[in-house]
């Protein structure tokens, strides 16, 4: 293994002549290939290191990896290989003697050609990173002899010094050798708990930190002043992976590398280039024999398997290797899909109450009666004929199933259970920050990113050269002016995209259902309805799936081009741009189906006409609940098929493929590197980068809203969340574990931005049920025909109340069917579903006062609705407290033992000294007694008489 020297663990002065060197090489120019090798003595050095964990010396952890590119001709690599093999001896030698190789060294640096500029630039850079990351106290190790050509990794382990230093500046709440019990339940509630313990046992996962704890550490922040406090017995495992990872990267983030004017750190480098990767390390492996026992391994037993899916997930464990960011994302995932648990429930019962009451609903039985003999308008011009209102009894009887009085019950039950979801929520947070020691913990500004430094010192430069001012800048709204434009215009023009897209399904919707009226097949006229809504969803799907990628990146670059300050700021605004326009792509065909589609159509001999060719669409003589529930329930479970779980289980695998067919065929070039065992961080560079948790939000955000927003209409859509949610769990817990690179651990105590978006869905999703209840469904023209019209205080003639009669001889010239004798008899008159005037009324074809009123009604349900629903939903949130008693008496109680903690040792210290001063006084006294010594030998009595207080 090949390992430069100078990154070895080197005394202070040493270390600055290194930096020196470093610093100078600009000047004397530099080495291609690195002069000091470092190799170990063991017979199996990759065993002592395990495999990648450890420095070749097996005691140094390797806490964080970067790495970067560089080039190597074939030539260096053959004499890099005779080296390897025959000066054995001289790499052996001590750390502090000549470096090894010389002569080779130079012939290949004569035999090799000259690297480009970019290529120098990019190693200065490094040195002088390196060098400064040094000086900050890490330890660095570097390999450059691994399985993959070209690639050199950077091995960093942050002693201990380092650690407790960084936990003091970043306020690390560390567990004190001080335990206490935690409050436990008596009586009553004691025996429920135990019995309930015992009924969920099978589903608990094996892992320790699941178990229930009775005692708890007292934690306090870190201070290298109070160390005695803290439970430093092991000192190798005080500071977990996760927190060492942590550490690092604090101090990855604020080394500066200011060659050529670039004072960014490692953000700063990764984008330009200089390095290609930086990530900590997994544990070990997860699979194979002979795997050491670890965490991940762990993890992927007891969460990362679909074996497990019934299983709590180990969320203790979870935040203990991934961080507390993830742990909460997992966290806020079980506790969702629990609670569409009862939605769920209550759900089936709506649909099934649908099912048994469908024989006795007497509109439906109405239109599916022959008896009735009511002959319906033509559906398009010219090319359609007069129909049977009974044909559509298939679609009438379907509708009852999701129009139903119980679905307006389900639209309430749904508005409290997002209440109470969200409640929930907030309690299981502050159960989580308490156990993660989380709960005085602030948030504080991060460290600018290197976009907006690199902008900040663009101005600088152009400000100084022409007022020669040398002041600290920063980006004002006059600089970020064109990006907000810019941003402003992006969006309105993906909304009219969207908008232009639903627009062009409709005419395909409006024409094909014309070509596919001119059938001559009555099974091809019959089916017309059915085939054009399933072609026009599956458009729908297929174009909201690509508009969903594409609008992704689109996001991703208005914010980038906003150059916002920190890491916080440009997630928030990039939440914000993509849910806005995901939520418009995913939503405005639902919407339109909901509150557009039939709304303006017109009447017979006066439609409303699209390029002066295309009828708008009517809804079917059932309403346009029935194709609501259609288009929410594809789009819902084609995004959650095909984008959520096919997208993300067959792109990781894609894109490991391809790695794997590129690293085959560059071990087929050197077979003897593809026989040595890979090193841990060369397997974890294979692994796909993590991308952030904004994805993983996003589509559970979006499906909460096909949950709640349209839940009237579709009530089985928490039913198929619910068993998506179930796959989507252990689908992304086998990525975190399997498939990506270890994230760096962030610490949060919350979810940020996306519990603001879940509490506005909830809040819209109570205005939109009530639009839909009322003006979709025919439930607010049923009370109204059932209090104010109906003779006998039934159902009976309410389909013919709701249909308008139109006289065939008012047709405009050239719309009327072609073949008028179609149903076998000459048609007069002919029946919509409107309420207007019949045409031997004064002012036929008028509104009539029946829509007045009925109209009336349905705005005074929407008021009634929405008042009465957001007032219990609001009750429901004042009435459940947001942080759980018994936590808030333990977050007291810690106060109280912590400041017991600290009054104990003030008080020790007091003792202390007090002793302190009792002995100085009494050897005081002895020297008064002996004063007449003191005339005689005064040098001698004054030395002994002053030893105590020169020894203390």
């Amino acid at each position: 293994m090949r390992v430069n020297k100078k990154y070895s663990c080197l005394p202070a002065e040493e270390k600055g002549i290194h930096i020196i060197n470093i610093r100078a090489i600009e000047d004397i120019g530099y080495d291609q290939h690195e002069s000091t090798l470092l190799n170990s003595l063991s017979k199996n050095p990759d065993a002592d290191c395990k495999y990648g964990l450890y420095f070749r010396d097996g005691k140094r952890k390797v806490d964080y990896i970067l790495v970067y590119h560089y080039k190597k001709s074939s030539a260096a690599r053959t004499l890099t290989k005779r080296a390897h093999h025959n000066d054995s001896s001289a790499r052996s030698t001590k750390q502090d003697q000549p470096l090894p190789g010389k002569g080779v060294e130079l012939e290949m640096r004569e035999s090799e050609p000259h690297v480009d500029y970019h290529e120098d630039d990019k190693r200065f850079r490094r040195e002088e990173y390196e060098g400064n990351l040094m000086e900050a106290g890490l330890e660095l190790e570097r390999d450059e002899d691994t399985k993959i050509h070209g690639i050199g990794f950077v091995k960093i382990h942050a002693p201990w010094n380092v650690l407790c230093r960084e936990a003091e500046f970043l306020k690390l709440k560390m567990p004190t050798k001080k335990m206490y019990q935690i409050n436990q339940t008596h009586g009553l509630l004691k025996k429920i708990n135990s019995v309930i313990q015992k009924i969920t046992e099978p589903i608990q996962p094996k892992v320790a930190e699941h178990k229930p704890q009775t005692v708890k550490r007292l934690s306090y922040p870190f201070s290298r002043e109070k160390q005695h406090l803290f439970d430093l017995s092991d000192r190798d495992s005080f500071f977990d992976s996760k927190t060492r990872s942590t550490i690092v990267y604090e101090i990855l983030k604020r080394t500066t590398c200011t060659k050529a004017k670039y004072s960014m750190g490692i953000t700063s480098l990764l984008a330009n280039g200089v390095y290609s990767a930086a990530y900590p390390l997994h544990d070990g492996d997860y699979e194979g024999e002979n795997v050491e026992p670890n965490d991940r391994k762990l993890l992927c037993e007891e969460w990362a398997s679909y074996g497990v899916f019934y299983k709590y997930q180990p969320i203790d464990l979870v935040r203990k290797y991934f961080g507390e960011k993830i742990g909460l994302y997992f966290a806020w995932l079980g506790v969702y899909t629990q609670m569409l648990i009862p939605a769920s429930v209550v759900g089936i019962i709506v649909f099934l109450y649908g099912c048994a009451t469908v024989d006795e609903n007497i509109p439906s039985m109405e239109m599916c009666d022959e008896r009735n003999n009511i002959t319906m308008c033509p559906l398009c011009d010219r090319t359609c004929s007069y129909w049977k209102m009974s044909s559509a009894c298939a679609t009438a009887r379907a509708s009852h199933l999701f129009d139903n009085p119980a679905t307006v019950f389900f639209s309430v039950f749904m508005a409290l259970w997002a209440a109470t979801f969200m409640e929930h929520w907030k309690r299981k947070q502050m159960r989580l920050n308490y156990r993660w020691d989380l709960t005085g913990f602030e948030e504080e500004e991060d460290h600018p990113r290197a976009e907006y430094e690199a902008k900040v010192l663009e101005k600088s430069l152009r400000k100084e050269h022409k007022h020669k001012e040398t002041d600290k800048e920063k980006l004002t709204w006059k600089d970020r002016f064109p990006a907000y434009l810019t941003n402003f215009v992006g969006i309105i023009f993906m909304v009219g995209l969207t908008f232009a897209i639903v627009f062009g399904v409709i005419i395909y919707r409006i024409s094909t259902a014309a070509a596919l009226a001119i059938s001559s097949t009555p099974s091809g006229r019959s089916s017309v309805r059915v085939t054009v809504t399933a072609t026009a969803v599956i458009i729908n799907l297929v174009v909201i799936i690509i508009l969903d990628e594409v609008y992704g990146c689109i996001a991703r670059w208005l914010t980038q081009i906003e150059v916002p300050k920190t890491d916080k700021n440009f997630e928030e605004r990039l939440i914000f741009k993509a849910f806005l326009l995901k939520f418009v792509n995913a939503y405005t065909p639902i919407f339109y189906v909901a509150f557009f589609k039939g709304r303006f159509v017109g009447r017979p001999g006066d439609y409303v006409y699209i390029f002066r060719s295309f009828r708008m669409e009517e809804c079917a003589p059932g309403g346009c609940l029935m194709e609501l529930c259609i288009q929410l329930s594809i789009i819902m479970l084609g995004k959650q098929l095909i984008q959520n779980n096919l997208f993300e289980i067959g792109i990781p695998k894609m894109k490991k493929f391809i790695r794997y067919m590129k690293l085959k065929r560059r071990r087929s070039l050197d077979h003897e590197e593809h026989m040595k065992k890979k090193q841990r961080y060369e397997v974890d560079y294979n692994l796909e980068p993590f991308a952030g948790l904004t994805p993983e939000y996003m589509e559970m955000i979006i499906q909460f809203g096909f949950v709640t927003l349209f839940v009237a209409s579709f009530p089985l859509a928490p039913l198929f969340a619910l068993l998506n949610n179930i796959i989507e769990i252990r689908l992304d817990a086998k990525k975190f574990v399997t498939e990506l690179r270890r994230p760096v651990a962030v610490r949060a105590k919350d979810i940020g931005i996306w519990y603001n978006i879940l509490r506005g869905i909830g809040k819209l999703a109570v205005i939109i049920n009530a639009f839909v209840i009322s003006f979709t469904s025919d439930f607010i023209p049923r009370l109204v025909y059932l209090y104010m019209y109906s003779e006998n205080g039934t159902m009976h003639g309410f389909v013919n109340h709701t249909l308008s009669s139109f006289n065939v001889s008012d047709f405009q010239a050239g719309t009327a069917p072609n073949d008028p004798m179609d149903l076998g008899y000459e048609v007069q008159i002919c029946r919509y579903k409107d309420y207007r005037e019949p045409p031997w009324s004064e002012n036929k074809y008028d509104i009539s006062k029946d829509f007045w009123a009925v109209l009336a009604a349905r705005l005074a349900f929407v008021i009634v609705f929405q008042n009465l629903v957001m007032f219990m939903s609001d009750f429901v949130d004042w009435i459940i407290p947001d942080i759980p008693k018994d936590i808030s008496q333990q977050i007291h109680k810690e106060k109280v033992l912590m400041v017991e903690v600290f009054m104990r040792e003030e008080q020790g210290k007091l003792q202390m000294l007090e002793t302190w001063k009792g002995k100085d006084k009494k050897k005081g006294e002895n020297c008064n007694n002996h004063s007449p010594r003191l005339s005689r030998s005064r040098s001698g009595s004054l030395s002994s008489c002053h030893s105590y207080p020169l020894d203390m």
